[in-house]
């Protein structure tokens, strides 16, 4: 996984997703939504706190309901990749099952274990369930659904690219999350976006104290359409 000073980290983690998302435009320019952030589908269920999530995206792929189990893989592998990571990171479920978004592929087990292994935040494709137990294990938690059950359950793949909420998550993407949703930085952009959320803070700070003066009038309205 490449990574980046954990400064650049902490200084997304200071701006919400919108903003980030806004940097990030003004980085590279516009690109499709579902390479940007995710859509309306996923909630988040347990809060961050003050400050979103930010941390590298590990991927995963899992079959709630299916017996069957990919040649190699354990579920064990992917808690090893968050141990071994050495860095902040947000799991990444994707549910593939057929049919998909049935049965849980999240509970509060697993969010002991991530959340002990070094993960920040769980951003899922699919159901949780135990909410109240995972916000006891302190897992930020985003999901696109929640049920109380699964089958037999299992992880099909990891460190592969997964569509959570429309969005496209590569491994290793930097991923902040927080009420709005995830906004996805590529880890090449990450400085350039950091250093933009400043500006773009900025730009907007004016137009609010702008438009927040005393009896605002029309006059201050074409004075603003002046500059702008």
């Amino acid at each position: 996984m490449k990574t980046i000073d954990q400064s650049i980290l902490d200084t997304l983690a200071e701006y919400d997703s919108a903003t980030v998302q806004n940097a990030g435009i003004l980085v590279r320019g516009y690109v499709h939504a579902n390479d940007d952030y995710t859509d309306p589908s996923v909630r988040e269920y347990i809060s961050p706190g003050d400050k979103p999530a930010v941390g590298y995206a590990l991927t995963s792929t899992w079959t709630p309901l299916s017996g069957e189990q990919s040649d190699g893989y354990l579920r064990t592998d992917y808690f090893d990749s968050i141990a071994k990571a050495n860095v902040p990171v947000i799991v990444v479920q994707q549910d593939i099952d057929k049919p998909a978004n049935r049965g849980a592929i999240i509970g509060d087990g697993m969010a002991f274990q991530m959340k002990a292994l070094g993960a920040v935040g769980a951003l899922v494709e699919g159901n949780a369930r135990d909410i109240p137990g995972i916000e006891q294990a302190g897992l930020p938690l985003w999901a696109t659904g929640r049920v109380p059950g699964h089958g037999p359950f299992n992880m099909m793949e990891h460190e592969v690219t997964v569509t959570v909420a429309s969005l496209t998550i590569n491994p290793g993407d930097i991923l902040v999350c927080d009420a709005d949703g995830a906004t996805r930085v590529s880890v090449d952009e990450a400085a350039d976006v950091a250093k933009m959320c400043t500006e773009v803070r900025a730009k907007e700070g004016a137009l609010h104290k702008f438009f927040s003066v005393p009896n605002f009038t029309l006059d201050n309205w074409e004075e603003w359409k002046s500059k702008s």
